[in-house]
């Protein structure tokens, strides 16, 4: 095993460190403003950053002596005028290493070894388990969702130049690398208007048509040539999820329209794919009772496309029909020439049909709870004491609806929204079939009446009971929200008009676990122990209701928010947890870290398809926790929650983040479309602030705090009674607690205690820094006793490598970020606030938001 991580290794510094050195010399003909002297202060500043830390001095230190000592620079204009120079270059060096990783994919990642179909094609000979991988592809799917969550910071334009640099990249053609570095000079990094709903649907649908289409078609091929007689024809093993457009959680920017506008353009691309596909296979397949078929279906396909007034005269059976006829007479009477480019069109018809990703809805529950009393209000749909009503008796109210109602009788535009958009999910469903829009997802579900308050408002919408081709999804994220799912979910199971809606949609129901909130309210082991509990018990109790229960994970980028080695969570759940399908989110920097090449995208998807199904069939250890090991991870969320609440309930908390980090200046980044708080109130709420900049924000601050707080203190203290070796024998045989663990450590390397060691001797901030870096230190003894590693990440040289590349190509950024708001803050106490110069420095702190987020990958 020794070997192959030392290739690994070698190959990452040959294709990856030393071609970064060799190229980043490049950068000093970047057409930038006097930018030949900007590449060497910027390679002076690194050093002088690293020695000013080392000895413990300020931001504000490091940048006055470096200009004493290196610059002639003394009027401040001159100086953050380089500073904004370094930002533009440091920008372009972390999309040069973001190229040069990608590039390398194939040669560092075994994509043929452990997690992939290859993989598993020899574990099913060796095992002898044909029919146990069949019965298991008869309903396993892996469902990826993209979401609009507000941590892409690459324009559209830039992601372009990543996927052309990378191939200039793996061709070693030094001029076209070049050109490309020139372009990126010239082109804008930095977005001057806040992105639409419709803008982020169309950065996503980029990566659909890129990126997904291709690799989720590579690997349903791949399975359906190796098992044909495992593949079910009924199921289909990859769905692509969309939120952009139908996520209107906090959103004012997102309604009806929009939805509509997102479904259209998802049907638009998908639809474009094919055309362009059959047009390929127009050159192959000059077949005497072929030709003939494939112009006529390309025809069909162009007059969708084109031709206003045909955009419902096409669904998805009738292209497979044709693809089908066309596939039997090559088969027939040609030899079967080319018919591997049919099926693999053929596979790509019957996984994206002509919606290529189903588009969510999500709502608070809180909007729905207010509609409905105002509708009680002004309609005869609901009993006027509605609002007076227990939680049973507006249930009972809810279920005898029978009639619609006019959204014109509704004042408020939201009210109004919420009551269109139930009627647009119709309007989807007959353009882009039924997969186009059949879920409705409830934020901060608390109750059952949460739930049948979306049904109730289904039927007030104009849907029929008998008809209601939608899925109703609750979703459970604070830690109090996690132990109440059990009850909330029984009690559905136990009504009867619910259960029948089940029993329509096939007895199955999809319920979906927040990570990001649940880590913020309860932290890093309590979020990720409760929503293991949750799952657990909701699997027990589903599968006594005989409800297949499907998990919907809402995973972020980083391990604050969910995120890290995923499919090794998959693979770690034991046989108590359901998992017929694995969904997520795929959101942020993760889009297009994890998925942004074919190879990578691919790579991702296998494990995780491997993850689901080596689980069941080939888990070399027996992954259920024993009662024993279930206790002694609850004795650790417990320890992780109380260290974690003591931290947050200080009264300085949110002060000391506001105070230190770039949180206030998320929303002006215009990164994404949504708020960055739910709440519009002034003063700033913990509950209130949303997970991406929250975490985000401790990222920025490399402090990431909700990854690792608790962690150090829970393990103490199980060693202090005595517990360790049982700590030692469950970081050896449990693959769950020893990927909360690598996570941990993921989050913990991207940390710099000593950017802001300044604040330890801080009047107000200086206790909470001191507890944020004590429980740091701790959290590392106990991480390198456990794992025998001399290092944080020391068992993965490869991906320690390379964050420790992208952390040190951003230390001068944040260095410039600390001390920009550093300024901020000085100016803010005069008088006259500076005279215009702290709104330059603002614009410095968002500038160097940018690279440090992109550099992270799945930071924020």
């Amino acid at each position: 095993m020794e070997a192959p991580v030392n290739n690994a290794l070698q190959l990452f510094r040959n294709l990856v460190g030393t071609k970064f050195q060799l190229y980043n010399s490049l950068f000093t003909s970047l057409p930038f403003h006097r930018v030949e002297k900007t590449g060497i202060f910027l390679s002076l500043f690194l050093l002088h950053c690293e020695e000013g830390f080392a000895r413990k001095h300020s931001p504000e230190e490091i940048l006055s002596s470096f200009f004493e000592q290196y610059t002639t620079y003394r009027d401040e204009q001159q100086q953050t005028d380089l500073l904004f120079r370094f930002v533009q270059y440091a920008e372009r060096q972390v999309v040069l290493f973001d190229a040069l990783e990608d590039a390398a994919f194939r040669d560092i990642r075994d994509t043929q070894g452990a997690g992939s179909l290859r993989q598993l094609q020899s574990q099913v000979m060796q095992g002898q388990a044909e029919e146990a991988l069949a019965k298991k592809l008869e309903d396993f799917s892996v469902r990826l969702v993209l979401t609009a969550h507000p941590t892409q910071f690459y324009p559209g334009e830039v992601l372009g130049i990543i996927n052309d640099l990378s191939n200039a990249l793996i061709n070693d053609n030094t001029a076209q690398v070049n050109m490309y570095l020139q372009q990126l000079g010239k082109t804008p990094f930095f977005k001057k208007e806040k992105p639409t709903p419709y803008d982020e649907a169309i950065s996503l649908i980029w990566f659909l048509e890129n990126v997904f289409y291709q690799a989720a078609g590579r690997t349903v091929s791949y399975l359906k040539s190796h098992f044909p007689q495992a593949v079910s024809e009924s199921n289909q093993l990859i769905r692509m999820g969309f939120w952009p457009g139908g996520d209107r959680d906090g959103n004012p920017f997102v309604n009806a329209p929009i939805t509509l506008q997102v479904a259209d353009a998802l049907r638009g691309a998908i639809i474009k794919c094919y055309y362009l596909d059959v047009r390929k296979l127009k050159r192959r397949l000059t077949f005497k009772g072929v030709e003939n078929e494939l112009t006529t279906l390309e025809q069909k396909l162009y007059s969708n496309l084109f031709i206003p007034g045909q955009r419902t005269d096409l669904c998805q059976s009738e292209i497979l029909d044709t693809l089908l006829r066309i596939r039997d007479t090559i088969v027939q009477q040609h030899n079967g020439l080319f018919v591997h480019l049919v099926e693999t069109l053929i596979s790509r018809v019957e996984l994206f049909g002509l919606f290529f990703a189903s588009l969510d809805i999500r709502q608070d529950s809180s909007v729905h709870s207010k509609l409905l009393e105002v509708i009680a209000e002004v309609s005869d749909a609901l009993p006027k004491n509605y609002t007076s009503l227990p939680d049973a008796g507006k249930i009972k109210a809810l279920l005898a609806v029978t009639q619609p109602v006019n959204s014109s009788l509704l004042k408020e535009d939201l009210h109004k929204d919420t009551l269109e958009t139930i009627k647009t999910v119709q309007t989807i469903q007959q353009a882009n079939g039924e997969e186009g829009c059949n879920r409705y997802i409830i934020s901060h579900s608390t109750s059952a009446l949460n739930v049948i308050e979306v049904y109730g408002l289904l039927l007030l919408g104009g849907w029929k009971k008998e008809h209601l081709t939608i899925d109703i999804v609750p979703l459970f994220e604070t830690i109090d929200d996690l132990r109440a799912a059990g009850n909330v979910m029984r009690s559905l199971y136990e009504n009867e008009a619910y259960r029948q809606h089940l029993h329509r949609r096939g007895n199955k129901q999809t319920i979906m676990l927040g990570f990001s909130d649940g880590t913020k309210d309860g932290g890093y082991l309590m979020a990720n122990w409760s929503i293991y509990k949750a799952k657990e018990e909701l699997t027990k109790l589903s599968r006594e209701a005989g409800i297949d229960v499907v998990f919907f994970d809402g995973r972020g980028g980083p391990p604050g928010r969910g995120g890290g080695k995923t499919h090794q969570f998959y693979a770690s759940m034991g046989r108590n947890i359901a998992n017929k399908e694995i969904q997520l989110t795929i959101q942020g920097q993760t889009v297009s870290s994890n998925f942004g090449t074919v190879d990578s995208a691919q790579f991702n998807l296998e494990q995780l398809v491997h993850a689901g199904i080596s689980n069941e069939l080939f888990s070399s250890r027996e992954v259920t926790l024993s009662d024993s090991e279930a206790d002694l991870l609850q004795s650790l969320a417990d320890a992780g929650y109380q260290s974690f609440n003591q931290l947050k309930h200080h009264p300085s908390f949110m002060d000391y983040l506001e105070h230190t980090s770039p949180l206030r200046y998320y929303a002006e980044a215009n990164i994404g479309s949504r708020p960055s708080k739910r709440n519009a109130a002034a003063r700033l709420n913990l509950n209130d602030l949303r997970a991406v900049p929250y975490v985000g924000a401790w990222s920025q601050l490399k402090q990431n705090v909700p990854a690792f707080y608790g962690v150090g203190t829970a393990l103490q203290q199980l060693e202090k009674e005595g517990r360790w070796t049982e700590l030692e024998r469950l970081y050896q045989h449990s693959l769950f607690f020893k990927t909360l663990l690598d996570n941990c450590e993921m989050a913990m390397i991207k940390s710099y205690m000593p950017l802001t060691a300044h604040l330890a001797n801080h009047p107000v901030y200086g206790p909470i820094w001191q507890m944020i870096c004590d429980e740091f230190d701790l959290t590392k003894k106990y991480l390198l006793k456990l794992s025998g590693a001399s290092t944080l990440m020391g068992n993965s040289p490869v991906e320690q490598l390379s964050i420790q590349m992208r952390e040190r190509i951003v230390l001068p950024l944040v260095t410039i970020q600390q001390y920009a708001l550093g300024r901020i803050r000085e100016l803010e106490q005069q008088e006259d606030k500076g005279n215009g110069h702290k709104e330059v420095f603002e614009r410095l702190v968002v500038r160097c938001s940018f690279g440090i987020i992109n550099a992270g990958r799945n930071s924020a």
